[in-house]
């Protein structure tokens, strides 16, 4: 039967929001929905669904309706595009460049090491095939919006395949669930067509500006790591260029798509995913916002209390010492039902109504986000929370991606731009998470943007970063004297507990130490050498940790 919706409400029926149609909580992955959807390179969809020429958000409510009547899957048509701010805000020029072919210099998100590269913008599947097939002795490698924080989109003197302009939406299964779309296509503009549907991604970092082709190349996770896994764990199918020029329909266990789930784009170009989504009543989050006295104390908390909730994050003030030391405050979430919005709000309990604040200027002087900034930031975020509040209503925006409000957060750094780093260690190793929180409180690093959460179940993705246990996330100004080495020490004591830093967020990493971190790094590289023998794709990130 087709799914319903109350087309003057946008409210789907109320059991539309249980695990049961996302699938296992616990592992993500949802049922099989007889044989599924895959996209093949000419943007075919199975399981009856098609979009085709376009549509507005009204034809698609008709088209719903039109479902309801006839016990048939509802069709939605659409030629729609990433029609947002959605600028590949890291070009040097900080402009959208709508030309086929040009050169750029290009840098990740923390503004660092800028090479220069070709940069191609294939507007269809045949020319990405060619861009790859031509592509010279440097290589390629695929980028979307450049949020990598460091050096994985980038390909000193070779070309990059620019792939946001593939970005349709190409299918919606409102039955099972499903979406077929291209790579190119954002987190943010999935939300503003699925939400209206009833409809949530099921994984989002902490930007919606992510391509979807980059979310499964990074096997991206959430704060609902613990519940649902990665991203690639939604995956139900992929379609690969390869180096060959041939594309290939990938599903979950196969050693090719285990080996491109967080494979960071070296096995192929991702050109389409279908992916399965997570129901919702309301685009609001019902909320819970604590403060943890102390490091133990936010363990502690986050042990005894994730499993209630679906989403948990802890912001962790990392300049606090002595009694203090790792004192946090630790916010979680849930999809609000509509049952518990007030009245007005059940007008448009699916509006996705982001807020949007001035950007940050171009120039920003050198050491603004400096010990004495931060440390004051720091004490008035955390004594500003709530000891404890419960039951507050907050956009979703607001919750999962407060920068995003902010564009061009990321020249708040100055022109030497910042450092990301995150690393996880495994349950039995909070000692050693201990030691590296007080380590930094007594090195005095400047991190204003630091967050400890706990991970579920390993991913099974070759090079995916997440495993059970700890992960602490911390910005630091890369100008800061003697960053290097101190970020090296902090390395050795995160290998020596058997854990592993996000590639997609290194961006300085010794090679030495990577396949210490990535046990299945051997059999990545093996498959690479079979699959791209002379090496089409390579990135700055490759070539530096000899990927």
């Amino acid at each position: 039967m087709a799914a319903e919706t109350d087309i003057e409400t946008g409210v789907a029926p109320a059991h539309r929001a249980t695990d049961s149609a996302e699938g296992d909580a616990s592992t993500g992955v949802g049922a099989d929905t007889g044989g599924g959807v895959s996209a093949g390179a000419g943007g075919s969809a199975g399981a009856g669904t098609d979009l085709g020429a376009g549509a507005d958000g009204g034809a698609r409510a008709e088209a719903a309706a039109a479902s309801d009547a006839t016990g048939e899957p509802a069709r939605y048509e659409t030629n729609e595009t990433n029609k947002t701010n959605e600028t590949n805000e890291s070009y040097d020029d900080d402009a959208y460049d709508d030309a086929y072919d040009s050169f750029h210099t290009l840098t990740g998100w923390g503004r660092t090491a800028p090479t220069l590269a070709r940069v191609i913008r294939p507007r269809t599947y045949e020319e990405a095939a060619a861009a790859v097939l031509a592509c010279g002795a440097r290589g390629s490698i695929a980028r979307g919006l450049g949020r990598a924080y460091g050096d994985a989109a980038q390909n000193a003197g070779g070309s990059v395949l620019d792939m946001t302009a593939l970005s349709r939406i190409r299918a919606i299964d409102t039955d099972a669930g499903l979406v077929v779309c291209d790579a190119g296509v954002s987190l943010h503009h999935l939300m503003e067509v699925l939400l209206p549907l009833g409809w949530f991604v099921p994984v989002t970092p902490g930007t919606r500006y992510v391509t979807v082709g980059g979310a499964v190349g990074a096997d991206i996770h959430g704060k609902n790591h613990h519940v649902s896994g990665s991203f690639a764990r939604h995956v139900v199918a992929l379609d690969l260029l390869t180096a060959d020029g041939q594309v290939h329909t990938l599903t979950p266990g196969t050693p090719l798509f285990d080996a491109t789930t967080g494979g960071m784009g070296l096995t192929g170009v991702i050109l389409s995913v279908t992916l399965r989504l997570l129901p919702v009543e309301t685009s609001l989050m019902y909320v819970v916002t604590e403060r943890a006295a102390d490091l133990d104390d936010l363990m502690a908390r986050l042990t005894a209390t994730d499993h209630r909730h679906r989403y948990s994050v802890a912001w962790i003030d990392l300049l606090a010492r002595g009694a203090a030391t790792g004192r946090a405050v630790l916010t979680r979430g849930d999809h609000a039902p509509y049952e518990a919005l007030p009245r007005r709000a059940r007008r448009a309990p699916l509006g996705f109504r982001p807020v949007r604040l001035p950007a940050a200027p171009a120039y920003v002087p050198e050491g603004l986000l400096g010990r004495t900034g931060v440390g004051l930031f720091n004490e008035l975020w955390y004594r500003k929370a709530p000891r404890r509040s419960t039951g507050r209503l907050q956009r979703l925006s607001s919750f999962f991606h407060p920068l995003d409000g902010v564009p061009h957060w990321n020249r708040i750094y100055g022109r030497s731009g910042f450092v990301q780093y995150q690393f996880v260690v495994g349950h039995g190793q909070e000692e050693t998470l201990r030691r590296v929180v007080r380590r930094i409180a007594i090195r005095g690093c400047p991190s204003f943007l630091a967050v400890l959460k706990r991970f579920g179940e390993a991913d099974p993705g070759w090079l995916s970063f997440p495993v059970p246990g700890w992960t602490l996330a911390l910005d630091i100004p890369a100008s800061l004297s003697g960053l290097g080495a101190f970020l090296d020490e902090l390395d050795e004591e995160v290998v020596a507990a058997g854990g592993r830093v996000y590639l997609a967020k290194d961006s300085r990493l010794r090679p030495e130490l990577l396949a210490a971190m990535y046990p299945r790094l051997a059999d990545f590289r093996e498959l690479r050498a079979t699959l791209d023998p002379r090496s089409v794709f390579v990135s700055d990130l490759s070539r530096r940790l000899g990927l």
